[in-house]
């Protein structure tokens, strides 16, 4: 009998125990640095993870039967103009909010001292989550307690290109990039533009460059100048006291 219980321990010994560890451990090592890497194909899911709910971010912050902003939902495209929309918003800070239109949504910014038309000043742009095309007709009121409760004003609206020509692949690339260059045909900011992203960690923060063009003015301050809405002729005080909370002129 001892002699069979030796014979059971010695299965187990410390060079046998080694050994297993030595031959398991870069087989498991190996299985984990493939598990982690990011494939072409883990990434082809991702990214159709994403376009599959590009607005999820936006609904999820907003409580519909609350405020009258329009819901989250991916248009059809109309025509072959893409458009831009500026609201002017009296949240907890007043900001401009800057949004164009991109793969069937808005690619949106909050601008905190809005745009300039002097070449030499450089607005910061914070990233913000895209929004609905339905919002570049809202003016109105968001609810206090709600997401970004305050007066918004539609302050400026039109249409906008690619600078270089290249229509949406040049647009969506740029964007990609952190080097988006534009040229807006607006009722109050026309001409060439770019936003560029800087490297910082955290949220990405944009900066809003007026180029150097006929439609720069290093003496007029828009912001200061133009105080009403583009589309009712209304301050920020009247929207604010307007019976009206969701104001939708397509024209």
């Amino acid at each position: 009998m001892p002699a069979k219980k030796s014979s059971k321990r010695a299965v187990k010994t410390p060079a046998k125990k080694a050994a297993k560890r030595i031959t398991k451990a870069p087989a498991k090592k190996a299985s984990k640095r493939v598990a982690k890497k990011k494939t072409p194909a883990k990434k082809a899911v991702k990214k159709a993870a994403a376009k599959a709910a590009p607005l999820a971010a936006y609904n999820a912050k907003r409580d519909f039967k609350r405020t009258r902003e329009p819901a989250g939902k991916v248009p059809k495209r109309k025509g072959k103009a893409l458009h831009f929309v500026i609201q002017k918003h009296a949240a907890s800070h007043l900001h401009f909010d800057f949004r164009l239109e991109l793969d069937g949504v808005m690619k949106s910014w909050a601008v905190p001292k809005g745009p300039s038309l002097d070449p030499s000043v450089k607005r910061l742009a914070m990233e913000v989550e895209d929004h609905p095309i339905a919002y570049n007709t809202f003016e109105g009121t968001i609810p206090e307690g709600e997401y970004g409760g305050g007066t918004v004003m539609l302050w400026d609206r039109g249409t906008y290109e690619a600078e270089d020509g290249g229509g949406a692949d040049s647009l969506r690339e740029g964007y990609e990039r952190g080097d988006l260059k534009i040229l807006m045909h607006g009722k109050r900011l026309n001409g060439s533009w770019v936003l560029v992203r800087m490297k910082r960690p955290g949220r990405p923060q944009w900066l809003l460059i007026k180029h150097d063009d006929d439609y720069a003015n290093t003496k007029k301050d828009i912001v200061e100048k133009e105080v009403t809405s583009v589309v009712t002729k209304r301050t920020m005080d009247q929207i604010a006291t307007g019976r009206r909370v969701w104001h939708s002129n397509r024209s």
